[in-house]
């Protein structure tokens, strides 16, 4: 006798009722998915998440009371087995980049169709990664930093220093930097405190120049 295979059980964190109600009954109709819980916020989220200990979490990033990415991260630290598939309408680089770092096995928008958001769900389930459509080409590029073009042009920076500094040579502020890596601008700002004293440049567009020189900031 041939053994069925478990239902994928999936959660659904979303704060819009009405985006949320209808990918829960979307998922009912699914072939092999079951929705077995959902929350309207981060901390709601949470706790479904601790609760049910789904396959798959399917997370918005924008969220009434906390970030997606952080509630990402949060998810995938307790249990690094779960996928979490991000549904959303965010299609940035920002958004991109910060929910593949936080953890994301899957990045599709809310315009996917019924297709897709299956065969994204089964596939972070099995441990796959799959973007969506205009997706997949920008999280190449992206997790292609110019940082790893030129590892010996700063021996003496960590490598999320190196990361910081190669952002700030390609022109982005501390915010858009701490919104590009999912950190507070205080860690941005402290961590190019230190850039600038061990490459001993004495501010912020000195250092730019001399990243630039080695190979950095080209994105």
């Amino acid at each position: 006798m041939t053994a069925v295979s478990s239902p994928v059980r999936v959660v659904v964190v979303d704060d819009h009722p009405v985006f949320r109600m209808g990918m829960v009954a979307l998922l009912s109709t699914l072939d092999g998915i079951s929705c077995v819980g959902e929350a309207d916020g981060a901390a709601t989220g949470a706790a479904v998440i601790a609760e049910h200990r789904p396959d798959v979490v399917l997370m918005d990033l924008r969220l009434g009371d906390g970030s997606g990415v952080v509630a990402t991260r949060a998810a995938v630290q307790a249990d690094p087995q779960l996928g979490v598939l991000v549904v959303t309408m965010l299609d940035d680089d920002d958004s991109v980049f910060a929910a593949l770092r936080a953890g994301a096995r899957g990045y599709v928008l809310k315009t996917a169709s019924p297709a897709e958001i299956e065969r994204a769900v089964h596939a972070v389930a099995d441990g796959e990664v799959l973007l969506g459509r205009g997706v997949a080409a920008r999280a190449v590029r992206l997790l292609s930093p110019a940082a790893h073009r030129a590892p010996a042009a700063f021996p003496q920076l960590t490598g999320r220093e190196l990361e910081i500094l190669d952002l700030v040579a390609a022109g982005l502020d501390n915010t858009a930097v701490a919104r590009r890596l999912a950190l507070s601008t205080k860690t941005v700002r402290n961590h190019l405190s230190r850039v600038l004293t061990k490459i001993r440049a004495t501010d912020r567009g000195q250092a730019i120049i001399r990243a630039r020189e080695a190979g950095l900031g080209g994105r």
